[in-house]
């Protein structure tokens, strides 16, 4: 797989990242397990997580294949911060790594002074807790704001990464966080580059019982792009994907992947057969047509 360097970092990530928020909760032990082999087998090295993941079994999880599955340091792990658990308590857990090689402010917080944040990471990175920090799911001026903080003066922590929802059903940072990433060199990671799951074609036709629509805790983060707008795109992704003898996840997928200022999409799976059909788009490109069409069709 692909390695890319994360801006003007020394931070190195497979293009593709493995996304863990059901690990420890639809995703059992031993299917992370199962995923995590076939990720670092296809040549993945990168592992992103959050503390509020599965109420943090997500951290514990991968805590676990440590020293077991993989070395620590042939693996990148990335987790974030600032979120509260989704049971509102405030949970902290040390697993099995003494360090992060990327530690990210999960969201813009309004009611704490951004320096109060930024001064979290200062202590992180000047510590060695953590090798690089990023930002996730900040604006475009929010990001501007953050990263320049952290240019001067010397000792401050510099911004390597910001972590964005991104896909052909949401290309919203189009307008100013991308802008942003490659005037001030920082890596792009998109989250979500398969549309919460839709882009995959799998509800073009209902909510499959074992889909996330049919979870209880998260039909509420799929049902956003159950709409016509989406629909639409889903058929132009299939009607490439057929042409192309591709799946409609591999098309969407490589869309993401391969745009010029993305260094990382980061895929999640429930089960180690579906990530395995994930990775099978390392294998495709698309022709420049089938992308501009989608740009089209999505923008």
């Amino acid at each position: 797989m692909e390695l890319r360097r994360a801006g003007s970092s020394g931070l190195t990530l497979s293009r593709l990242g493995l996304g863990t928020l059901t690990w420890g909760r639809d995703t059992d032990e031993h299917e992370a397990a199962d995923q995590c082999r076939a990720f670092l087998d296809a040549g993945g090295n990168f592992i992103d997580t959050a503390a509020m993941y599965g109420d943090g079994d997500s951290e514990r999880t991968i805590g676990g294949l440590i020293g077991t599955l993989f070395k620590r340091e042939d693996v990148v792990i990335a987790t974030k911060a600032g979120l509260l658990t989704t049971t509102g308590a405030r949970v902290i857990d040390t697993s099995r790594t003494d360090y992060v090689d990327l530690w990210q402010i999960h969201t813009w917080d309004v009611n704490n002074p951004l320096d109060d944040t930024l001064s979290a990471l200062d202590y992180a990175y000047q510590s060695g807790k953590a090798r690089y920090v990023g930002i996730s799911n900040f604006s475009g001026w929010q990001s501007a704001r953050a990263i320049t903080r952290q240019e001067s003066p010397p000792g401050k922590a510099p911004i390597a990464t910001l972590q964005n929802e991104y896909s052909l059903l949401n290309r919203k940072i189009e307008n100013e966080v991308i802008p942003c990433a490659d005037s001030l060199n920082v890596g792009l990671l998109a989250w979500s580059p398969l549309g919460r799951g839709i882009l995959t074609g799998k509800y073009r036709n209902g909510t499959p019982s074992d889909s996330r629509a049919a979870s209880p805790h998260f039909a509420g983060f799929v049902e956003k792009y159950l709409n016509p707008r989406s629909a639409r795109i889903v058929e132009a992704v299939a009607v490439a994907a057929e042409g192309l003898g591709y799946s409609p996840l591999e098309v969407a997928l490589a869309w993401v992947r391969d745009a010029p200022f993305v260094t990382s999409a980061i895929v999640g799976a429930r089960t180690g057969a579906q990530l395995r059909g994930v990775l099978a788009s390392e294998e495709i490109s698309l022709p420049p047509i089938v992308r501009d069409v989608l740009d089209e069709i999505s923008a």
